[in-house]
């Protein structure tokens, strides 16, 4: 039976001790390069029937608005600001599901991956 510092059962616990550290350390880098990759990517939301499109970054920055003509009723502005304000809480709802997603595989518990 192994030794460590006179008691028995104790050997090799250094060894396994930086084991562990250099997969966590590994684990901690995929993490932060899916969380780039994720931030980086683009996705299209439409409302309305596509009377309003933006498209927005993994990152929640919006990146473009398109509204088509027909919808601009200049008596009627409460209709385009619900349009464009649904978009953009539909597209950040899109990056928080997606984000949550790909770091399933991570097995990290939701709401901690904005710790990254």
């Amino acid at each position: 039976m192994a030794k460590f510092n006179g008691f028995p059962g104790m050997g090799g616990g250094a060894g396994n001790m930086a084991n562990l550290l250099k997969q966590a350390q590994k684990m901690q880098s995929d993490m932060m390069k899916t969380h780039t990759e994720i931030e980086e990517r683009e996705f299209e939301v439409a409302t309305g029937g596509g009377a309003v499109t933006i498209i927005m970054t993994g990152k929640k920055t919006i990146k473009s608005i398109k509204i088509k003509p027909e919808v601009i009723d200049k008596d009627d502005p409460e209709m385009l600001e619900d349009l464009v304000m649904t978009a953009v809480n539909e597209g950040i709802k899109k990056a928080d599901d997606m984000m949550e997603e790909e770091m399933k595989k991570y097995n990290i518990p939701s709401g901690l991956n904005g710790l990254l």
